[in-house]
């Protein structure tokens, strides 16, 4: 049975569990969605997705909640993992912007640039090009990072704003500038969940 964690120390968790379940359900895939807050319950995880919120605050709250070095050694060994725009800063390899005392997984070979859209009036909705449907998807952007550099050829572009790449997927891991669990549309999720199934 396919269990998924959202990470539930900050964010917009509560709408990635929702994203989540409906997707399984749209896969006619049997599964449950948990919202991980201890290093025990990643026992028996499937996939792991981390919401977007504030990058400090979460960054902060997953080492004291004991939770960083497991996930990235679980995203070193392989599992799934999806990070949207908090998550996409926490799974990347250098952080413009970083305050010198957050930590990162450091696994996802992309420069990014924390809240480059600006603050939270500065929020917009866009259609976004996705390399695996034909229609537009409802990208949301809130305070988003913005990814600057694809720092290796592992890195493919799955997402576009324009011409411009909002969304990478590398190996086990993909990364988003927007939030797709803020909209009714559950295509991100299944086809993040389609590699776990």
């Amino acid at each position: 049975m396919v269990k998924v964690g959202v990470i539930g120390l900050q964010g917009d968790v509560s709408e990635h569990i929702d994203a989540a379940k409906k997707a399984l359900e749209n896969l006619g895939v049997s599964g449950e969605v948990v919202w991980l807050r201890k290093p025990e319950q990643l026992e028996g995880i499937s996939a792991i997705i981390i919401p977007g919120g504030e990058s400090t605050t979460i960054s902060r709250l997953m080492v004291e909640n004991g939770l960083l070095e497991p996930v990235r050694k679980l995203g070193e060994e392989g599992l799934p993992i999806m990070g949207t725009c908090a998550g996409l800063i926490m799974l990347s390899k250098e952080v413009i912007g970083a305050t010198s005392e957050q930590k990162f997984l450091a696994l996802l070979d992309v420069r990014v640039n924390r809240n480059a859209y600006g603050r939270q009036v500065d929020s917009f909705e866009a259609p976004v090009k996705l390399a695996f449907s034909d229609e537009p998807f409802t990208g949301v952007f809130i305070r988003a990072p913005r990814i600057v550099e694809l720092l290796s050829d592992r890195v493919k572009p799955i997402a576009w704003l324009g011409d411009r790449v909002v969304g990478v997927e590398q190996d086990n891991l993909i990364g988003l500038e927007f939030h797709p669990e803020l909209t009714e549309d559950t295509r991100v999720h299944e086809y993040f969940l389609g590699n776990v199934i």
